[in-house]
């Protein structure tokens, strides 16, 4: 097992790898994506004027009675979908996907493939 600086130290090192290989404008906001062990969360950021378009997280309050019983997955599609709908609310039709130090992979992947649904293109 990694100790802890290592492993903080080489997640550090693939978001920042991540980031700096998006491309983000004003008409191209950055979909942000954070995991943790039960939740997920996402945010719509205009990194040029440093501001939140939209966010939406498993944690609030609007899924609290639908995610009931749903797999994590389950609950990321929601969020991917939610996420969608708030950012084309705030105007946002295109985004760079900023997927951290986390794999394309399972609840991001889910996520991802909900926004795309709900109408973001990335």
């Amino acid at each position: 097992m990694k100790p802890i600086r290592l492993k903080n130290k080489q997640a550090s090192r693939r978001r920042l790898s991540n980031r700096s290989a998006l491309s983000t404008s004003t008409e191209r906001p950055r979909l942000s994506v954070h995991r943790t062990s039960k939740h997920i969360y996402a945010q719509v950021i205009d990194d040029k004027n440093g501001r939140t378009l939209a966010a939406c997280s498993s944690t609030s309050k609007v899924f609290l009675a639908s995610a009931e019983g749903k797999g994590k997955s389950e609950c990321a599609a929601l969020v991917g979908l939610e996420i969608a709908k708030r950012a084309t609310e705030a105007g946002v039709s295109k985004v760079a996907f900023d997927r951290g130090s986390f794999k394309y992979h399972g609840r991001v992947k889910a996520l991802a493939d909900a926004a795309r649904e709900g109408g973001l293109s990335f």
